[in-house]
């Protein structure tokens, strides 16, 4: 590729700030455009898993000490360590709990000059390069323009408007409550760990998770998120009281005691954990998944993530899909001689086949779980 790289990516989700990472250590001019006005500036959950591809994806991408990072502000909790206050245990397979936001501010680190806060991409437009249009009237040219927008992705609906997102008809209500040393006796042994799902009748589901991190935070200006469950319960519009637009207005503590109410009918227990959520933690998310299309004509315009192969969290692989994107497509577009078109295409038929593999999985694994109709495919 001649002359210095120019990368513009949309979105300052995980895989977006992972991307920016790779590229900036490779010396690629990259640029961030992200909507909100800070990295907190949206609730899409309170933690994530993140498995050996997620983790050996970020080894590659970051410097040794934001890896290390990381690893520090991970874990896979049991009770015991957690009561005793010894470490956990290295697990042996690499799968971690982490926050969500602590992850963020990791990949956020050194990129001040690369993230542009509060900016909101409206479009695109090819003309010789390819250039961005925003709400303010700006714009920004690059040689690529990478989507990792989400799943309500602007880019993808201007790009590839066959693209679909479908409405799984599931909805998810997430809530957290401190983990102490008195809530913490309140967890059986075999519900302290990565992530304890629990299945009841119609297709209902609640998801206990404890997050506490291995070790004090190694970098400076970390949100201090302390040691919290995440807990939440799934069901199908159909068995829930409030419609979508009551979904959507209710306050924290009514959508607390609504997931409190369907729970006790089926797991008393599990009930119990569900009402020690703080109110002001609680909100719904309305679950959708990709249907997964074919390759379609390289430009310079792609996609990573959500963006294009948002799925179903049933087998817990979405932000992994994305960081493997994302370390993919920093060695396509650094390789030494690479030529911009035929790297992109190399990236995105990969991404294309393991990618929507993911998705189906996710999909056939949730419609199990959540009984949906199976995914077709257009």
């Amino acid at each position: 590729m001649p002359g210095k790289l120019r990368v513009l990516i949309i979105g300052a989700g995980v895989g977006g700030l992972a991307l920016a990472q790779g590229l900036h250590r490779a010396g690629v001019a990259v640029t961030v455009c992200e909507r909100e006005i800070s990295a907190a500036g949206r609730r899409q959950g309170y933690r994530l898993r993140l498995d050996p591809d997620g983790l050996d994806a970020l080894d590659r991408l970051l410097p040794a000490h934001l890896s290390q990072a990381i690893w520090d502000a991970s874990s896979t909790p049991s009770r015991t360590s957690y009561l005793t206050g010894t470490p956990p245990e290295e697990p042996v397979e690499r799968n971690v709990s982490i926050n969500r936001l602590t992850l963020r501010e990791i990949l956020l680190h050194g990129l001040d000059d690369v993230v542009q806060f509060g900016r909101e991409c409206t479009g695109y437009r090819l003309d010789g390069a390819v250039t961005a249009t925003f709400a303010d009237g700006s714009a920004a040219s690059a040689d690529v323009l990478v989507a990792a927008d989400g799943v309500n992705s602007v880019l993808r609906r201007h790009y590839l408007p066959h693209a679909r997102v479908i409405d799984t008809g599931v909805r998810i209500l997430y809530g957290r409550f401190p983990l102490t040393r008195e809530t913490a006796e309140l967890i059986p042994d075999e519900w302290f760990g990565l992530y304890r799902g629990l299945f009841g009748p119609d297709h209902q589901h609640i998801g206990i998770a404890p997050v506490h991190s291995r070790r004090p935070a190694s970098l400076p200006g970390l949100t201090d998120t302390g040691d919290y469950v995440m807990c939440l319960l799934a069901a199908r519009t159909e068995l829930l009281p409030y419609s979508d637009d009551e979904l959507r207005a209710a306050t924290g503590l009514e959508l607390r005691e609504m997931t409190v109410s369907l729970a006790r009918t089926w797991n008393p227990r599990a009930s119990e954990l569900l009402a020690l959520a703080d109110p002001g933690t609680v909100f719904p998310i309305f679950m959708r998944t990709s249907v997964p299309i074919e390759p379609w004509p390289t430009t310079p315009v792609t996609l990573l993530g959500d963006a294009i192969h948002a799925m179903s969290p049933a087998v817990g692989v979405g932000a992994n899909i994305a960081l493997r994107d994302a370390e993919l497509l920093t060695r396509k577009l650094t390789e030494p001689g690479a030529d911009l078109l035929p790297a992109l295409r190399e990236y995105e038929r990969a991404m294309i086949d393991y990618g929507f593999e993911a998705v189906r999985r996710s999909a056939k694994f949730g419609a199990m779980r959540m009984g949906q109709p199976p995914l077709t495919q257009a």
